[in-house]
């Protein structure tokens, strides 16, 4: 495993940043830790279909998951500022307010693909061995 740190920057999609960057990568990761604050969070709630948007000063608690070069499945866990933590799927336009700092492992010797599962009506991951390189 290569680990990778990124740091993004106020206005930034986390999840679409993320997405962009996993494009170029072309290869399997995963979420090893992330801090920072977002000031917009798009979340999907457990059982629900639709995004619920939260707006504030919040801070990520965690951001877990799967990274793929077409998509991710991240959790997310924010605390406003009472202390209240909420969590679910993170979802575009969730908006960072002061910085994000993630450490991602790439995984050169894993391919991860999202394919829609008929069994759950989502993409869902699935994992094979990569082909080793000529060199």
């Amino acid at each position: 495993m290569k680990v990778v740190p990124l740091r993004l920057h106020p206005g930034e999609d986390l999840r679409r940043a993320l997405e962009a960057w996993m494009g170029e990568q072309q290869q399997a990761g995963c979420m090893i830790s992330a801090v920072g604050s977002l000031s917009v969070a798009q979340l999907r709630l457990a059982g629900a279909s639709e995004i619920t948007t939260i707006c504030g000063e919040l801070e990520i608690i965690s951001l877990s998951g799967t990274l793929s070069p077409d998509g991710a499945h991240l959790h997310i866990a924010i605390a406003d500022s009472s202390g209240a933590v909420i969590g679910g799927h993170l979802g575009p336009g969730s908006l960072v307010r002061t910085i994000a700092e993630l450490v991602i492992g790439l995984l050169p010797e894993w391919r991860f693909q999202r394919e829609l599962d008929p069994a759950t009506g989502y993409a869902e991951l699935r994992i094979s061995p990569q082909a080793p390189g000529l060199c």
